[in-house]
Parts: C-alpha cells; structure tokens; sequence
C-alpha cells in the first residue's frame, strides 16, 4: 500500500539511536544538551496543551531537561531517541502524583474527556488522553507519544522477573529490565493484532464491542495467537466473531497502537459470503455497510452509525477503501 506510512504513529523520522542506551556519558551528554526535551507522561496521557485549532489540546508540550519535575524524573526516564535534526529525545513517567478531585470514573471510561493540571506547570499544559488528540499530532509527536506510552507501560506491568519472580531493574536507558537474581534480560513487549477490511461485492464488514458509546462500529480486529500467521489469523478472528469465511487475505498496512502496547496488522479480506452468526461474546453486533451508506457515515449524516475515530487505523483503511487508494 503506497500511502502504508501516512496512518497515525506510521513513524515522524525518529533516530532511536540505540547505541547510546548503554553509554552513561553519552547519555548524560544527551541530558545536558540545551535542546533536550522530555515528555511527561501521567497514566498514559501525554502532556499536551491547545493550539488554538480546537476546543482540545492538540500538540505535545515537552519540557526542558533542567525543570523541576524533569529532575525529579530524571533517573526513571527514558531516552526516546534523536530527533531528524540531532536533538535528544526522552519520556517521564509522573504517574505517582495523584491531581486534586480525580474522577475515577471517566478516567475508566472508554471516551476519557478528562484532563489534569499540575500545580507545577503553567495552566493550560494538561494531560489528555491520548486518543482524543492522535489525529492532530505531527508524525514526530505521534512517534513520540507512542513510544513512551507503549514503553513506560511495559514498565508497568513487567517489575518482576517473569522467570524467577523478583524484581527486576531498568537498564539500556529504559529498553531493558535486568534480573539480578537469574541474571535474565526482559524486553519491551509489543501484541500483534490484526484488524480487517472485510468486504464482500461493493460492502465492508463492521463490528462494536460492548461499551462503545452509541452508534459506535468499527472493522473487526482480534489478537495473533502464537503460532499463527496474520493470514490465518484474519480468517480465524471473522469466523469467530462473525460467522464469516474469508478466502484470500493480503496486508495493507500497520500501525502502532499505544493502548498500551500493540501493533495493528490492517489487512485485507474478501468473504466468500454475507451470512452472518455473532458471537455475542465476542462482539455485540455485525453488519454489512455499503459504499454509498459508509460515505454518508464519514459525512457525519447516518442514522445510526458515527464515523469512526480519526487517527486510528480502522478510519485510515475506509477512507483509503472509499478513495480506491488501497493499491
């Protein structure tokens, strides 16, 4: 797929440059370089700010090495890499600070509106979540984003040897964890998924999950199980969610998917029929959405189905599928 790249964290020119993750005096270097910038990063929102464009944050805020809470976070933070033009890169994981009157509850919602002001930061730095500004990012700041998030979440969720069960300690500037007690290296994890534009004649198969907001429908998508390859996974992920058998399958195009950890396989499937059988748990509903009717959707003028989110690779596949620029 020539336009693969341009989908939402599909890259913004990143060095990682991980031949200096194990040199301290570089990476010290790198600390002390005037440019240097950090990334605060509260339960996975990054720090953002508004630029005028819209009634949400939408760009990055990243702050100089030498301010306080860059400091602070200084020797858990992690080094992203070099900008195209030289300038080092890094991710601050605040998440042990507890903001003021914290509504628990749309934190845990699908579509968290919430934002958080640190007493620290001038107002209007908050941090968002980052599904709601994804589509406004430049390519770096999404490739930004997605790292730290994707790497300070395996953090989260891998402090113990896996092996042997003790803790473990961070080394190669973030990208390692190391076993003292079994002398075992852990690495950041990422989960392959695929998800599929299904189509059968001039239609597209579409899905919602329990709890998505009303009128919600997206492709339908699944894991890759050990073992399996992406096309044998297309086809077992659409029979089971959908009933549908899917003959030739062909990949498009891939996405970082920072929630926390995954990398989206968007592939292409052609069913050999319309029947449907839902699993209902699977998925809440299947149906087959027509060329004309998926246009009046991205139009915003359905009855019954949203457009689906910008940003995320589902919206990157119709509009391509809709455009005839899947090729």
């Amino acid at each position: 797929m020539k336009r693969a790249e341009q989908v939402t964290f599909g890259g913004g020119g990143l060095d990682r440059a991980a031949h200096l993750r194990d040199d301290a005096d570089a990476l010290a270097a790198a600390w002390g370089d005037p440019q240097a910038s950090v990334l605060l990063v509260w339960q996975g929102k990054p720090l953002s700010e508004r630029s005028g464009r819209g009634s949400s944050p939408d760009q990055l805020v990243m702050i100089t090495t030498d301010h306080p809470l860059a400091e602070k976070y200084h020797q858990s933070s992690i080094f992203l890499g070099l900008t195209p033009a030289g300038v080092p890169q890094f991710a601050g994981d605040m998440s042990d600070w507890t903001p003021d009157a914290l509504d628990q509850a749309m934190l845990a919602s699908f579509a968290d509106a919430s934002e958080q002001q640190h007493p620290d930061l001038p107002t209007g730095h908050v941090f968002t979540e980052l599904r709601r500004m994804m589509a406004f990012l430049t390519p770096l700041e999404a490739e930004l984003a997605a790292t730290a998030n994707a790497v300070l979440s395996w953090h989260k969720s891998h402090q113990f040897c896996a092996r042997c069960g003790q803790p473990s300690q961070v080394a190669q500037a973030g990208w390692q964890r190391n076993c003292d007690a079994c002398n075992t290296s852990h690495f950041p994890r990422t989960d392959p998924v695929v998800i599929m534009l299904i189509t059968h004649g001039d239609s597209v198969l579409m899905g919602r999950s329990p709890g998505w907001p009303e009128g919600m429908y997206s492709l339908l998508a699944g894991f890759v199980e050990p073992g399996e390859t992406l096309e044998a996974a297309v086809r077992r992920e659409v029979l089971e969610e959908a009933g549908v058998k899917v003959g030739e399958v062909s990949y498009l195009s891939s996405q970082p998917w920072p929630f926390p950890m995954s990398l989206m396989f968007g592939c292409a499937g052609t069913a050999l029929g319309r029947d449907l059988t839902i699993d209902h748990t699977e998925i809440e509903d299947a149906l087959w959405v027509s060329r004309a009717d998926m246009m009046t959707v991205f139009s915003g003028e359905h009855p019954d189905i949203k457009p689906s989110r910008k940003g995320a690779i589902a919206h990157f596949l119709l509009q391509n599928w809709l455009a005839d620029t899947l090729d």
